[in-house]
């Protein structure tokens, strides 16, 4: 299966500016995200969920998390759709602003205190409008930046839309830190607020880099050629199923362990070791920072020896950190701590890093939208929409005892390097055609 993507080159100039503009509005749209499941881990509990045990009360506001990863299958599908069929562009600025909306709605929200029942109730239907939203930006993302980027490089630019994430940390991350040492006891009654409200700001910003950015040379061919499909998703089922089972399970494996991290652990290091939240949150900051270096260092090398090759060594490092991450964090020592995260991201940026230029090799350009979309998608309900659910879970059926995480975190670094497997014949193919 031969992947056309030849189209005129763009430009150095523009180039810089696709890349800004990936990696800018992807970290607006994971600082929305994150912002979320850090509230879940230090605020949701008390404020929405008041009347359950505290172990209790965290299950749920974490499963509340996991709802916005469940709509963002369907969220993938109709982006996907529109994104083949119409503009890769317009689909970005339409996920920026949607997304944003429901993060600035969430911090307007009444607590049970004030509304009872109707609180939990207002949040989950937002958080589920916000995931269907997010359904539309990474993949879209991944698309922008790859299919503008030159032969040889695009593992490399696609580290852009990949350190959006990092980047979308520390804003949240930074902004959680600032607040809550502004707002001080305030913080539970109305600084938690803020970082919501904030993302108006960032949604503007984002807006006007957005418009700046030119249309895919890849989709303006095939719109100039009229080889655009009217359902592209019929393509992927027709001829494309073991490359999206492969691309569920490289995600999968990846968001199981990285939402552990920076989500699970701020809850996990508070309530059950006693640790500072301020300890926890700056662990993950300087994690942040160190993927965010990491995953250029990665996606050259994807470039040069190959994405499957990089891709392996990041699965292969969750399975071999995934002990000694929480023997480390069990042991209460601030330094050992930081050690465990930092190299946790750090570890991790080795899948991450190449993701981008790895889900374009997967899928034809006619119906590459709605193939990235639904698998990286898919994974990400199955392993970061999960993971702090079932990391609470195990946590209470082993009685406190961290051990059955560090396995379900093995099973995952497992379960990404199969996927990579499944799809390394393709993903060179694509490497060649290009």
């Amino acid at each position: 299966m031969t992947h056309d993507t030849t189209a005129a080159p763009t430009p150095p100039r523009q180039m810089r500016r696709v890349a800004a503009a990936s990696a800018f509005g992807t970290s607006i749209e994971l600082y929305d995200f994150l912002i979320f499941g850090l509230a879940a881990g230090l605020v949701f509990p008390r404020l929405f969920f008041p009347e359950s045990e505290p172990l209790i009360g965290t299950l749920q506001s974490f499963l509340v998390f996991g709802a916005g990863f469940a709509s963002r299958p369907l969220g993938a599908l109709a982006f996907g759709h529109f994104g083949d069929r119409f503009s890769r562009r317009t689909m970005l600025v339409v996920s920026l602003v949607a997304t944003g909306a429901c993060t600035v709605a969430m911090g307007l929200l009444p607590t049970y205190a004030s509304v009872g029942v109707l609180a939990p109730i207002l949040l989950v239907a937002l958080r589920i409008l916000q995931g269907f939203f997010m359904g539309g930006e990474q993949g879209g993302a991944f698309l922008m930046v790859t299919e503008h980027a030159p032969g040889g490089r695009r593992a490399f630019y696609g580290a852009f839309v990949t350190a959006g994430s990092p980047i979308g940390s520390i804003l949240g991350i930074g902004a959680f830190q600032i607040v809550s040492a502004a707002t001080g006891p305030a913080f539970l009654d109305w600084g938690w607020r803020v970082p919501f409200l904030a993302s108006a700001v960032l949604i503007a910003v984002g807006i006007y880099v957005r418009l700046g950015v030119a249309e895919s040379p890849v989709f303006r061919k095939l719109a100039a050629e009229s080889r655009v499909r009217r359902v592209p998703i019929a393509g992927v089922f027709a001829t494309a199923l073991p490359l999206v089972l492969g691309g569920i399970l490289v995600n999968l494996g990846f968001n199981l362990f990285i939402f552990i991290i920076n989500s699970f652990t701020v809850a996990y290091g508070t309530q059950q070791l006693g640790m500072g939240r301020t300890d926890i949150l700056m662990s993950g900051l300087w994690g942040s920072v160190g993927m965010m270096i990491t995953v250029f260092v990665a996606g050259a090398l994807a470039d040069r020896f190959g994405l499957v090759r990089v891709m392996l060594i990041g699965a292969i490092f969750q399975v071999a950190w995934a002990f000694p991450y929480f023997w480390l964090i069990d042991t209460r020592n601030l330094g050992l701590l930081y050690l465990a995260v930092i190299i946790g991201y750090v570890g991790l940026s080795f899948v991450f890093g190449p993701m981008a230029a790895y889900y374009v090799s997967l899928f034809r350009p006619e119906y590459r939208y709605s193939g990235v979309a639904l698998s990286y998608n898919l994974g990400a309900v199955l392993g970061g929409g999960l993971s702090p659910s079932l990391a609470t879970a195990l946590l209470a059926a082993f009685d406190g005892a961290s051990a059955g995480i560090s396995v379900y975190i093995a099973l995952g670094g497992v379960l990404s390097a199969i996927g990579l497997l499944i799809t390394a014949k393709q993903v060179r193919r694509a490497r060649i055609d290009a």
